[in-house]
């Protein structure tokens, strides 16, 4: 009897040890953008374009930011218990290439690059009941000799389905998709004759 009141007493203490504030607290949730889309382009690329993203030193974690707009926009915030799967300016240069079919830029023959800078990726919530993903920066075309050829801001918000990490996440996987598709529209409208140097 002895021996079986050492053993409950034990199991309790160790619920004790497990089932305080960290203990207790839900499990890390790590995201990335989804699953792979298929390409963009309706068929090859007769010429290789080369992208390369760039981001701000404080973009170099795997932190899911968010802003409260509407108390102090300047605070930049993270998430505790969410985590992106890597850097975003990393994930961001997989998705693009996967829909654009880019190489990394300084690999391959590109007479071209594309280089994204983004200087915001974060959750901005306008109320505690309404948010949006924004991503910020400007995408630059530079020619072989790295001259600027051309290039775009980028401003691209999408509102978050709910008021959380899960819902800044699907936003911002928007923002992406977009960034995607608006870096298409502004090649065709260059033409092939910007890259021809």
């Amino acid at each position: 009897m002895r021996w079986m009141l050492t053993l409950l007493f034990c199991c309790l203490l160790s619920a004790c040890f497990t089932a305080g504030k960290r203990g207790g607290d839900s499990a890390l949730a790590v995201y990335d953008f989804g699953p792979a889309p298929t390409s963009l382009l309706a068929t090859p690329r007769k010429q290789p374009l080369a992208l390369e993203v760039r981001a701000p030193l404080w973009f170099d974690s795997q932190g899911i930011d968010y802003r409260l707009a509407y108390v102090d926009a300047a605070r930049l915030r993270e998430y505790a218990r969410a985590r992106w799967a890597g850097p975003p300016a990393q994930m961001i240069q997989q998705r693009l290439m996967q829909q654009l079919d880019y190489s990394i830029s300084g690999q391959g023959q590109a007479r071209c690059v594309v280089r994204v800078e983004i200087t915001e990726f974060s959750q901005v919530f306008i109320t505690p009941e309404s948010s949006k993903g924004v991503l910020q920066g400007r995408a630059t075309l530079l020619d072989r000799s790295r001259r600027q050829v051309a290039e775009l801001d980028l401003k691209i918000e999408k509102s978050a389905v709910s008021q959380d990490a899960r819902g800044g996440v699907g936003a911002l996987s928007g923002a992406v998709e977009q960034l995607a598709a608006d870096l298409l529209a502004w090649e065709k409208g260059l033409g092939a004759s910007a890259c021809s140097g």
